[in-house]
């Protein structure tokens, strides 16, 4: 690269940075692409290194990320992206809009749940529960309370998957239609249940389970198998099982 390429992608990475989705590493960025976003900018502390790894993991995008990723000096990495990634490659790209999303998570008739976390308080789980939605095919994951789940650390936790599936935040009172599938240590076995395509799965936070308005809002509450003096499962492991639970995409034939 010249300097010349090297000084506009770092003025344009200043720039932008405070008003774009931070993709942080390989996955983040691949993924990101894969699904369509709007990645303005991308750099790498060793461009050779993000070719190989685009050729092994990623052929299908190894011509657009030659194109999109500028070589930048390692100071210079470190100084735009302070916790470096392993892979040493990180992009901006721009955010969907909440319209689009919300759009995407009100649409009837809905084929695939829409994951709902209440008040979720860890940045690593949000992030894994989206990477799960994604991976499961639902509609999308809705937060509720005062966490951004665009924040950094959660995109970084789901691998840029966020641009697979619908994710936004809403009160309470503002969740899309469908009836409402509650988990709580209270509610019917999973086991016995159907659950259909257009439920809302929602999750309580990680210490304090559902909250009484939730609870009152709930179609049913419906409970995960536990082994006796257990006392819960991490959120994403929840979420993962009743996701499995109501199916997933259809596999390929």
């Amino acid at each position: 690269m010249s300097e010349d390429e090297i000084t506009r992608a770092v003025r344009q990475w200043r720039d932008a940075a405070p008003d774009l989705v931070l993709l942080d590493g390989f996955h983040a960025v691949k993924h990101a692409l894969r699904f369509g976003a709007d990645v303005r900018v991308a750099i790498s502390g060793d461009k050779g290194a993000t070719l190989a790894l685009a050729d092994e993991l990623a052929g299908d995008l190894t011509d657009r990320i030659g194109d999109l990723v500028v070589e930048v000096p390692a100071a210079t990495y470190r100084d735009l992206v302070p916790r470096v990634h392993p892979t040493h490659v990180a992009g901006l790209a721009v955010r969907p809009a909440p319209r689009r999303n919300l759009a995407d998570l009100s649409r009837a008739p809905r084929t695939a749940p829409v994951v709902v976390l209440e008040n979720p308080r860890n940045l690593g789980n949000v992030g894994a529960v989206v990477r799960l939605a994604a991976g499961f095919g639902a509609t999308g994951v809705v937060t509720t309370g005062d966490m951004d789940p665009w924040h950094p650390n959660v995109v970084r936790a789901a691998a840029g998957l966020h641009y697979a599936t619908a994710v936004e935040s809403l009160p309470l009172d503002g969740l899309p239609p469908g009836p409402v599938y509650a988990l709580d240590p209270e509610g019917d076995d999973i086991r016995s249940l159907v659950l259909p395509d257009d439920a809302l799965l929602a999750f309580g936070s990680e210490r304090h389970g559902i909250s009484p308005e939730l609870r009152k809002r709930a179609t049913r509450l419906v409970s995960l198998p536990m082994r006796p003096q257990v006392s819960s499962y991490n959120l994403a492991t929840s979420v993962a099982m009743t996701l499995f639970h109501w199916g997933g995409p259809p596999t390929a034939s």
